[in-house]
């Protein structure tokens, strides 16, 4: 849907079957990013973890377990740096993320501490697709994630309806709060 309202989307497979998921990485013919659908996390040893993207040479896939439950495959996708884009009401804020470790740079979630921000404003065709992947959802608020490749292409790769903000806001000063507030003000008339 995304890339019917004119984004970029990297190659994409869900699915719980071994073969299925070898072939689509054999296709690819390079790395592949394996993303859970939730956050999983717990305890190993009395220490906090979790399970972030890990980037999978296409020898690594296929195994056994993937038949537990649906998994998410995606083409790995060479970033310069990534952006969250929060959509308010029809507002749009976007951040660049930029990564200073390895793991950050597979995924951000998993090294707050290695992360710089900067404020952008998102190429004309990525806003306009942006607001009709909201209208084409019924959605009034979405955080999408974006990688920007080093050509400066934005590759979206997902939007979540009840993403976090605060970071960005923190660490930017971007007024998303008060776009939340004026959004469900103006709503309430």
């Amino acid at each position: 849907m995304a890339a019917e309202c004119g984004l970029r989307v990297p190659r994409t497979l869900i699915t719980n079957r071994p073969e299925a998921a070898r072939e689509f990485a054999n296709r690819i013919g390079g790395p592949v990013v394996y993303k859970p659908f939730t956050p999983i996390r717990g305890t190993v040893g009395g220490e906090s973890v979790a399970v972030y993207a890990s980037v999978l040479r296409p020898e690594d896939i296929g195994h056994p377990s993937i038949a537990a439950t649906a998994h998410l495959f995606q083409e790995w996708v060479p970033k310069a740096y990534e952006v969250r884009l929060t959509a308010v009401g029809g507002r749009l804020f976007a951040a660049e993320i930029h990564a200073e470790s390895d793991a950050a740079r597979t995924d951000w979630r998993s090294d707050y501490d290695s992360l710089r921000y900067r404020v952008c404003e998102p190429p004309a065709e990525v806003a306009v697709g942006v607001h009709h992947v909201l209208a084409r959802l019924g959605l009034p608020y979405g955080a999408f994630d974006f990688v920007v490749t080093p050509s400066g292409n934005w590759v979206f790769l997902e939007v979540n309806p009840n993403g976090q903000y605060g970071f960005v806001e923190q660490a930017t000063g971007l007024p998303i709060t008060a776009a939340i507030c004026d959004y469900l003000e103006e709503d309430e008339r």
